[in-house]
């Protein structure tokens, strides 16, 4: 095996992986992404997750393994994707200041013909937050090109009370579970790349 295939562009995703030395080729996905209404969150994540990941597995094949993943924030039922300006992103932090909301990331590994696919859920609690928080945060750039408008592990940190769940999935992508899908499919003998 040479390398994994991310087909991701998340800066983040590739940083997660990056700690365990995989060597990696980023591939971005090109494709019109396609949600039935009627999926439940954990549906629509995998959903994404499987749609990016053959869109990759297509043209290259899958002899070397393929990751692809995708995160959504949903509170009340309602998906809140990246948001398309500043006033869209400070009316996310309106609705997430002092609530629960929670982070699905769904994840598709195909390796040799198979492909593995799953979904991972993690509980995040907001502080509430005041007018001149959400302004500050939103005058930065760390809000928008994230699900939900924040950045855990940025300055979107100061908002965070409590996790219930994973920590790396709130960024983007469930560590643990990853590695342990990996190991099961042959990919990492302990934490080592085959």
């Amino acid at each position: 095996m040479k390398k994994l295939i991310l087909a991701s562009g998340s800066p983040r995703r590739k940083e997660l992986l990056s700690y365990f030395g995989i060597p990696m080729e980023i591939i971005k996905p090109d494709i019109e992404e396609h949600v039935d209404p009627a999926l439940t969150p954990e549906e629509v994540v995998k959903s994404l997750a499987f749609q990016k990941g053959e869109a990759v597995v297509k043209n290259i094949g899958s002899d070397n393994p393929v990751l692809s993943s995708d995160t959504i924030v949903v509170l009340d039922g309602n998906i809140l994707g990246k948001p398309t300006d500043k006033d869209d992103a400070m009316k996310m932090m309106r609705t997430l200041s002092g609530a629960t909301h929670h982070v699905f990331t769904g994840v598709a590994v195909f390796y040799k013909g198979e492909v593995d696919v799953f979904a991972v859920k993690s509980g995040v609690t907001f502080k509430e937050l005041s007018e001149k928080e959400i302004a500050d945060y939103c005058a930065t750039d760390e809000p928008y090109d994230k699900a939900g408008a924040y950045a855990v592990q940025g300055i979107g940190s100061f908002m965070v009370k409590s996790i219930d769940g994973s920590y790396s999935n709130v960024i983007g992508l469930p560590v643990s579970e990853v590695i342990e899908h990996f190991q099961k499919l042959g990919i990492l003998e302990g934490l080592k790349f085959r």
